[in-house]
């Protein structure tokens, strides 16, 4: 379910904002690049996985889509979900690296009842690159993304929530969620939400 940034909330970080002088800047700059989740119950505490780690641990248990250049050494794990208009952004800021990442896109699901059908749907494509193209340009003219069965196999889902509780596990509140290693450095990355394509760049030491 999307957070909304309440009257009540605004407030309140209006109020730490004049105390730190950057915190409101911040917190609506990740509002707007990024769909937020409520903490899931029973969820890891975000200080229950290291930065160092959080690659290994996503490689490892991650479920997702191949995309770019399957056959570069730097890998990027990007956790989305269907429903979220910013990691369509991203995607379409993501096509500016393809030829120098292997992506690999791993849908959640918690915006709403389209979001695990749909990235179901994506898991299960003989094309999912392609699949994921019209997808997003779907969701950005805001016309709902791919048609998808509600009907889904027990072990994509099993995959799908899997995933859900991954992020949860790293501390990810929102989507989309960048885990990779720097280029330059191989120092770990970890990223909430959209950015533009020189931004990402950078994040990844691509620039």
């Amino acid at each position: 379910m999307i957070k909304p940034l309440t009257l009540s909330r605004f407030a309140l970080l209006s109020h730490s904002a004049r105390a730190t002088g950057l915190a409101l800047s911040i917190v609506l700059a990740s509002a707007l690049s990024a769909c937020s989740q409520e903490a899931s119950e029973g969820a890891a505490p975000a200080e229950a996985v290291s930065q160092d780690k959080a690659f290994d641990l996503v490689a490892a248990k991650g479920h997702g889509f191949n995309a770019g250049a399957v056959m570069s050494a730097h890998k990027v794990y990007v956790f989305f979900d269907p429903q979220c208009p910013h990691c369509a952004h991203l995607w379409e800021s993501a096509q500016t690296l393809m030829d120098k990442v292997h992506f690999v896109w791993m849908p959640v699901a918690f915006i709403n009842g389209s979001s695990l059908p749909q990235g179901a749907a994506l898991l299960q494509s003989d094309n999912p690159v392609e699949a994921m193209k019209a997808h997003e340009a779907s969701i950005l003219a805001r016309q709902g993304g791919m048609d998808a069965s509600a009907s889904v196999p027990d072990e994509i889902s099993s995959q799908i929530k899997a995933n859900t509780a991954l992020l949860n596990q790293l501390g990810a509140e929102s989507v989309p969620f960048i885990v990779a290693r720097n280029a330059k450095t191989q120092a770990a990355v970890m990223h909430a939400g959209a950015m533009p394509p020189a931004e990402l760049a950078k994040t990844l030491g691509l620039d």
